[in-house]
């Protein structure tokens, strides 16, 4: 059963992770468009169905997951654990950032340039990585 989760843990993560690396992407974009024009609105589309569709739906799974894992597993004990968790609460903090965007694009009031959200799809990422050297490397 372990490996079952850990499987579909792995597969949110993934999805997670490719629509938080898209979204600032599509923002990007966004701000090149003119509000209200209809390149602006498509992206309002594909913005509200990406984080509805596959970004909310695999960070729940990814919490729900992780945590049956690491209390199965006993890992949560571990130091590396600690740090693991800590970025992924700050991915959880930058998805309710993009969250927050994409409902200004919403409603036509982004307050952020185009450079911002470059800078910005840099962060997750650095996150991931971090995160992956943690699981597999165990530094601590």
């Amino acid at each position: 059963m372990y490996d079952w989760l850990k499987a579909f843990h792995v597969i949110a993560v993934i999805a997670w992770m490719a629509g938080l690396l898209y979204l600032p992407r599509l923002f990007v974009y966004h701000c090149e468009a003119e509000p209200g024009s209809k390149q602006s609105e498509t992206f309002k589309v594909m913005e509200r169905r990406l984080m509805r569709g596959i970004i909310n739906p695999s960070m729940i799974a990814v919490w729900l997951l992780g945590l049956w894992l690491v209390w199965d597993s006993g890992f949560w004990r571990a130091g590396w654990m600690h740090a693991k968790f800590a970025a992924v609460l700050a991915l959880s903090g930058l998805h309710g950032y993009l969250s927050r965007w994409r409902r200004d694009f919403e409603r036509d009031q982004n307050r952020h340039t185009a450079k911002f959200y470059r800078i910005v799809n840099e962060i997750p990422a650095v996150l991931m990585a971090v995160i992956v050297v943690l699981v597999i490397v165990k530094p601590f």
